[in-house]
């Protein structure tokens, strides 16, 4: 029986899985051209099993040989020195299925022992690519094991002067070259060269542009309930149900896939009925968000890791200016190499995904919680009304007593620096135990014309939205009103909450109540 799979390379035979057919066909038109390029996607982004489909559609042709490498788990030897690479390399090449099946592995086998270093291995490929009839398809798996060193540099230096002779008629190599890692070649290279040696010229600059979107829409999730559909009998609507695993992943193949597994195999087992629901989708996204798994701790450890990359991701998150999505700035290359950050539509910065903005709000306002103990609330049980729903405005009040008393003690929240962006932590600090466990937040930003609707609560299945902004005049305020009653009606919301802050120092702290609108001023 097939099931969802979120490790390791998927296969049809098992595994249900999205129909990316016509991205390998772009990827086969790319091999066909004898094209060198680098698949270049982040953590669990299903790499390793494009290449595993791009192998088997390669096998089933007469042109072309693929032989598929990979480095994760070679071990350290690989990159001891010049001579322990071009050997391993061959033995490699030699130990491929492929090489095996056609019998040609004593080629490479007999050659091992007679290489010492990068001239020697490329005299010795010339002569053996040349006696092999078929187009070889060199594929090579988790190239950032390579990371630590230059001797994988030299080596991309050797493919790109082989494939520079052999377009000149003056060598033989391999049609094509692909890689796959997270980085691309450019920041492979700065990785591992020293500090003082950086340089962004690259030593495989014949690479052509990877530009195939390997995110997953929602039509092409809906290829993968289809199949589940037909083969277990359980019932959904199937473009719903896509829809909205679109609109919490942004098509993240391991997210996509995370879910359906939760569904089907934490879900359904608990139920009589076996049926999926947009309902199922909404619990399975806010059930992994207390959930640990590498994908998570990897986004973590990179912004621990990187203190720039983290002021870079927490003012995108907690500010309201819109970034332009720019490759050649450095912070939005890493974030997007590492998939926090992706293009929207307008072309500006955007985090990747609904959860990622959640696991990440979360993560930012756990560190800043201790710095802001004075906003913590340890119970939820003061905010739940008897039904055990949340007394949203009540929170909101709560707030606004609290904003008022740090107030009068706070020259900060005088001050004229003073930020939408520092309201809004102040805020999520004071939302978090609240809410935790039970519910969630994240910041809206695909309303209309892209414009921000600030904070999303979602506590058990109720969903509040809540504007924060600065005063800064009524015709402002109108704006941001208008705004949040569309957002209110395109999501069936009957109520809605602006969080005002007044940089007025006589201000009053009022709350104004119209039309299904609350309005605290603080």
């Amino acid at each position: 029986m097939k099931f969802f799979n979120i490790t390791g390379t998927c296969i049809s035979d098992r595994h249900f899985m999205v129909d990316t057919s016509h991205k390998i066909e772009q990827i086969m038109t790319m091999v066909g051209r004898g094209n060198y390029f680098v698949i270049n996607r982040p953590r669990q982004y299903g790499k390793t099993t494009t290449l595993s489909l791009l192998r088997r559609k390669l096998e089933k042709t007469e042109e072309y040989l693929p032989i598929s490498l990979s480095f994760e788990g070679v071990g350290g030897v690989l990159f001891e020195t010049e001579s322990n690479f071009c050997k391993e390399f061959l033995d490699l090449l030699a130990r491929d299925g492929n090489v095996i099946k056609q019998g040609i592995h004593h080629l490479f086998e007999e050659k091992k022992n007679e290489v010492d270093g990068f001239k020697s291995l490329s005299q010795e490929l010339t002569k053996i690519l040349s006696s092999i009839k078929q187009k070889i398809v060199l594929m090579i798996d988790e190239v950032d094991k390579s990371s630590d060193n230059q001797i994988f540099i030299y080596f991309l230096g050797l493919l790109r002067d082989k494939y520079l002779r052999a377009a000149d008629g003056k060598d033989t190599t391999f049609h094509s070259v692909i890689l796959a890692g997270l980085h691309d070649i450019k920041t492979l290279k700065m990785k591992i060269r020293p500090e003082s040696e950086k340089k962004f010229n690259s030593p495989w600059n014949i690479a052509t542009d990877f530009n195939i979107n390997m995110s997953f829409s929602a039509v092409e999730i809906g290829s993968m309930l289809s199949e589940y559909v037909e083969l277990t009998g359980h019932q959904m609507d199937i473009m719903a149900v896509s829809e909205r695993l679109f609109y919490w992943t942004s098509g993240y193949p391991f997210l996509v896939c995370k879910l359906c597994k939760m569904i089907d195999e934490d879900f359904l087992p608990e139920r009589e009925n076996k049926d999926w629901t947009v309902g199922d989708v909404e619990e399975v996204a806010s059930a992994i968000l207390y959930e640990t798994n590498t994908l998570f701790d990897d986004l973590c450890k990179n912004l621990e890791n990187n203190k720039e990359l983290y002021e870079f991701i927490k003012s995108l998150i907690l500010g309201n200016n819109e970034l332009t999505f720019n490759m050649h700035a450095p912070l939005i290359k890493i974030a997007y190499l590492y998939g926090i950050v992706d293009r929207n539509s307008n072309n500006k910065v955007k985090i990747h995904n609904r959860i990622f903005e959640v696991v990440i709000s979360d993560y930012i306002v756990s560190k800043m919680e201790s710095e802001n103990h004075t906003f913590i609330r340890n119970t939820q049980e003061p905010y739940l009304k008897c039904d055990g729903r949340l007394d949203f405005e009540k929170v909101l009040l709560q707030f606004q007593e609290v904003i008022k008393e740090k107030y009068s003690k706070d020259e900060a929240l005088k001050s004229e620096e003073f930020l939408e962006k520092d309201l809004r932590l102040l805020f999520l600090v004071f939302l978090k135990p609240i809410i935790n466990g039970v519910g969630f937040s994240f910041k809206e930003v695909e309303t209309g014309a892209e414009k921000r609707l600030d904070i999303i609560v979602v506590f058990r299945d109720e969903k509040f939205v809540v504007e924060l902004k600065i005063w800064r005049g009524p015709e402002y305020h109108k704006k941001g009103i208008i705004r949040l009653k569309k957002y209110m009606k395109s999501e069936s919301i009957k109520k809605g909450y602006m969080l005002i802050m007044n940089k007025n120092r006589e201000k009053e702290f009022t709350v104004e109540k119209e039309n299904g609108l609350v309005c605290v001023y603080i």
